[in-house]
Order: C-alpha cells, then structure tokens, then sequence
C-alpha cells in the first residue's frame, strides 16, 4: 500500500492569508472613510484574503489517497482497478486533477494536494494500476508499449521466402511427391523387368 497525503504548505498559506485577513480588517476598522465606497474598499481586502484561506484550508484538508494492490481508496471511497474505464489528466499538475470515468459512465475528478515529485508518483500508480482504462483515450498496452514489443519479434523471427522454383515446376514436385507416398519408391519400372 501506498498512501499519498496532502502537502504541509496549503495549511500553512492559509495560516498567512487569515493572518493577512485579520490585518486587512483591523485596517480597514481603523480606517474610517467617509462615503459608502471607502468602506466597500477598506473591507474587499479582507473579503478576498478569507475567500483565499478557505479554498487553501479546503486544499490542506483533502483526504489521504491510497494505493493497494485491488482498488484505489481516496478518503473512504474505494474504486476497483477494474471498474476504472479511462484516466485523463487535464493540465494541471500541482495541485494534480485527473478525471475518472468508472464501469457504469460515472465519473470522479481525483484532486491531489501534494508537491510535484508525489505528484507524479501518483499519476504513474494510477496509470500503471488501471490495466482495463484508457489513459488519455489511449489503450493501456498501447500506451506502456507492451502491444509494439511481440510484433517486433515475430517480424525478425520470420526470413523472407525467396521463390526458387517456377510454378510449373513446383507443380511437379508436388505430383512426384504425392506419388512417392502412395507408391513407395519413384522408379517406374515393373518388379519384373529387375529380375
């Protein structure tokens, strides 16, 4: 098994901006404008600030993703690798989205918090994992390069076949040939002419 937990640095941005948020809003209280657009503007920097420190403490506190040799577990949903149909992965890497389509056309967006490098790692156990699914609409065979491979080796196992003999010839073997194993022997001459 192989577990994958949220990067430590989303909790601490979010630490900051609701730090920055409270030094937003204590400037802005202290602050007294005297027409309804200064208040606007000496409260929107804090409104932002705790907008971003939500989404960032939504971030930190994603459930752990799990890798086990049957199914993929993310938080207490568990997908069989076998119910998995197509992984793509849209642009983004860090934080890291890729859409999964299961066995009855549901699909699951997977977010992953982490840094780059876990990042990646994940990617590659969710690509290797998912033996039945399409990975960005290409076949998993095809895409490891595992369908390329026994081609390649049955093409140089196989010599060319040059033609030696001309058709009317190759006749004629194979009458002599048939011949041969109804008769015997290939001498047209009678038991009695040798006597």
């Amino acid at each position: 098994m192989t577990r994958y937990l949220p990067a430590r640095h989303y909790l601490w941005f979010a630490i900051a901006a609701l730090v920055l948020a409270s030094l937003s809003l204590w400037h802005a209280m202290a602050w007294h404008p005297d027409s309804g657009a200064g208040i606007v503007l000496g409260f929107l920097p804090a409104a932002l600030l705790v907008l971003t420190a939500s989404f960032l403490l939504v971030l930190a506190c994603r459930p752990p993703i799990e890798i086990h040799e049957g199914y993929l577990a993310i938080g207490r949903r568990v997908i069989p690798w076998m119910d998995i149909r197509r992984l793509d992965r849209t642009g983004w890497m860090a934080p890291l989205v890729v859409r999964i389509t299961l066995f009855d056309d549901s699909r699951h967006v997977l977010l992953y918090t982490g840094n780059l490098d876990s990042c990646n790692a994940l990617l590659r156990h969710l690509r290797r994992s998912s033996r039945d699914a399409l990975i960005d609409g290409v076949p998993y065979r095809q895409y490891w390069g595992e369908v390329l491979a026994p081609v390649i080796e049955a093409a140089q196992a196989m010599p060319p076949r040059y033609r030696i003999l001309r058709p009317e010839d190759e006749a004629e073997v194979e009458r002599l040939y048939q011949r041969l194993k109804t008769v015997g022997n290939l001498d047209q001459k009678n038991s009695s002419d040798e006597k």
